[in-house]
């Protein structure tokens, strides 16, 4: 099963980074955040990604094609006139990118509608390019297989920080109580996955994913919500890639589930 990675937008509300290359190539680390999020599904067993690039594509596109410079030792071999690179202690995932310019200001349906030709006709999975987590993505293919739907939706709930007040007719006051896990709203989170029916909810470059084919697969009963209740952060702004970065400098980054 593929794994499509939405990875095209602007960026603005992270502009200090974004201004120079696309979001999901701003490093927690050392190493781009779309890094992380393939990482993740890897550890699982998913090696198979379609990038679906747009604002400066050419820069993910060159990450990849210089990926031995950014995680192997290279000498540069000037000494008999040539210019020769060896590579020592090459380390290389075991993936198959394919990174396709999917326009520079199409929406996120279009994106994934310009990607079908290389899915083809299999099931998918769909995530955005600027948030991890620690979801598991067996238990999340396998509550797919199970329900027999079009797709699957992760969900995480942000839950209240502080006490609830319970409020019944007329404004009155019924209660005060702590807060729990059902307080606060349910969120889509990506790590989706998709029957290949899907497409053909997606009418063109202008269709908002979330707001075409999602609100189809709504109205038809095609949409299913895995609960997600573990770690997940997006990375809309610096002070959420601040956090990132602290959580993963200092060890204790819930989303790496892979082994060195």
């Amino acid at each position: 099963m593929k794994v499509v990675i939405l990875a095209g937008g602007f960026g603005t509300r992270i502009s200090e980074e974004s201004a120079l290359k696309p979001k999901p190539m701003i490093e927690i680390g050392g190493m781009p955040i779309l890094w992380h999020i393939m990482k993740t599904y890897s550890a699982y067993g998913y090696n198979e990604f379609v990038v679906c690039a747009g604002y400066k594509q050419h820069v993910i596109k060159e990450w990849f094609a210089d990926y031995f410079l950014h995680t192997s030792d290279i000498t540069f071999d000037y000494t008999n006139g040539n210019n020769e690179m060896i590579v020592h202690n090459k380390h290389a995932e075991p993936w198959k990118v394919t990174v396709v310019d999917t326009g520079l200001n199409t929406q996120t349906g279009g994106r994934v509608k310009r990607v079908r030709d290389y899915i083809g006709n299999e099931p998918f999975m769909l995530t955005y390019g600027d948030a991890v987590g620690d979801v598991n993505i067996t238990e999340l293919v396998n509550f797919h297989k199970a329900h027999g739907k079009i797709g699957t939706m992760s969900m995480y709930n942000f839950g209240q920080n502080k006490g609830v007040v319970e409020v019944g007719a007329n404004g009155v006051i019924d209660a005060f109580r702590e807060k729990s896990d059902m307080d606060g709203d349910l969120i889509n989170i990506g790590f989706m996955v998709f029957q290949p029916e899907l497409f053909d909810l997606i009418e063109g470059d202008s269709t908002v994913f979330e707001k075409g084919p999602l609100t189809k697969l709504v109205e038809q009963k095609e949409l299913v919500g895995y609960i997600h209740k573990g770690f997940w952060q997006c990375m809309d702004t610096l002070r959420e890639k601040q956090k990132l970065e602290q959580l993963w400098e200092a060890g204790n980054a819930p989303w790496k589930v892979w082994k060195e």
